[in-house]
């Protein structure tokens, strides 16, 4: 029969811990994040609807990114025991530079519209950490307003190439000259994708006061407030566009895009060159004969050809054929510490995480963003350790299988 008794005060004290009252609302909010999709969650509550479907979003059904995302779901790691792993060396080389981490901030568009810190937010999170960071020609921070921002920090420029060859040329010059030292060209978007949430929400850069949108607005005051109380939001490489984003970009893109245009930006560009949009074999041989010191396999995030190839998937083949002539880089679905260990294992250089710190940012400005890295670095030492693992160099395919 079990004996019972009183607790002493003792006892109960030690019991008792309650966590400690954290005032700041941001604080509070980011503290109980401990994944990306607590991010998410966070972002979605605190960013009116268009804003947070233009990240969340992606092309048609959406199957590119939900393919993308379901094939890091696929993979089984495969531990080794007895190795030693309690200093973990997670640096990378990425085209003749360390990195602190083996990612980038990819680049993306409207950024400021996330959260009205933006790209220069980002820009000092990345400084701070020792990762690279791209800059959209979406941008809405411009090319020397960042610079200025992150002086310290390893800056790339991506660029599309418009129908005006003028303005790409202008645009390659202020970045070189701000010190930007590697240029991403996109190249899977001589049309926009069709991303239906965007045009459901009827998604405007700057966003319209719409009813609609005037209902949404009155569950994201501080949203609104902080939009409306900054600078103007606009794209700062481009002069005033009104108009849905799909008709800006319809507008901009150049159909016509080809090789003699790589080989113009190749010729015009002094610094390394990363082209960004590979979807198969012989593009990823044709690029790097053309001058390409990166091939970027990416889908653009799911977001233009729907049921494009699942960029993981599409990684060992290009390898096969590439050989080492060029770094190899992927981007979306990547959303944990595991996923990017995955990547590396499996032969990635380096990878591009775009929605991941989009939603640190939606959730909480500079602070979220910072808290998007400290999630991931925390998960990649985890698995790191757990595989036995001591540098990124030591993964091997072995270590990550596709089920």
């Amino acid at each position: 029969m079990t004996k019972r008794r009183l607790p002493k005060p003792d006892e109960l004290k030690q019991l008792l811990r309650p966590k400690p009252i954290v005032l700041n609302p941001t604080e509070r909010r980011l503290a109980n994040a401990h994944t990306i999709a607590d991010l998410r969650t966070a972002a979605r509550k605190r960013t009116p609807r268009a804003a947070f479907d233009y990240t969340d979003g992606a092309a048609e059904l959406e199957d590119s990114l939900r393919r993308a995302r379901q094939a890091y779901r696929r993979i089984e790691f495969h531990p080794n025991v007895l190795r030693g792993v309690s200093d973990v060396d997670t640096t990378r080389e990425i085209l003749g530079k360390t990195s602190a981490l083996p990612f980038a901030f990819a680049p993306t568009g409207f950024t400021r519209m996330m959260n009205h810190e933006g790209e220069a937010a980002v820009g000092r999170v990345a400084q701070r950490n020792g990762i690279p960071m791209g800059l959209s020609t979406m941008a809405t921070t411009s090319i020397e307003d960042l610079a200025e921002a992150a002086p310290e920090a390893r800056k790339w420029f991506q660029l599309y190439v418009w129908r005006d060859h003028g303005a790409g040329e202008d645009l390659m010059n202020r970045a070189w000259a701000a010190g930007y030292d590697t240029l991403m060209l996109t190249v899977d978007t001589p049309v926009g994708g069709a991303r239906l949430r965007d045009v459901r929400n009827g998604l405007t850069i700057p966003p319209a006061l719409t009813l609609k949108t005037f209902l949404d607005g009155a569950t994201h005051p501080a949203w609104w407030f902080n939009l409306l109380t900054t600078e103007p939001l606009h794209f700062a490489s481009l002069s005033h566009f009104d108009g849905t984003v799909a008709e800006l970009l319809n507008k901009l893109f150049d159909p016509t895009l080809n090789y003699d245009d790589l080989d113009w930006v190749r010729q015009t560009w002094p610094g390394k060159l990363v082209v960004k949009g590979v979807q198969n074999v012989q593009d990823a041989r044709d690029v790097v004969k053309h001058g390409a010191d990166a091939v970027l396999i990416s889908n653009h995030g799911g977001r233009q050809l729907d049921r494009a190839p699942t960029p993981l998937e599409l990684l060992p083949a290009v390898l096969d054929e590439l050989q080492g002539g060029a770094e190899v880089w992927i981007d979306t679905g990547i959303l944990s510490g595991g996923d990017i260990v995955a990547a590396i294992a499996r032969g990635a250089d380096a990878v591009l995480i775009g929605r991941a710190f989009l939603y640190g940012l939606m959730a909480g400005g500079e602070r979220g963003v910072q808290r998007c890295v400290d999630i991931l670095r925390t998960e990649m030492v985890r698995t790191m350790q757990l595989l036995g693992v001591r540098t990124l160099k030591d993964l091997t395919p072995s270590h990550a299988t596709l089920r």
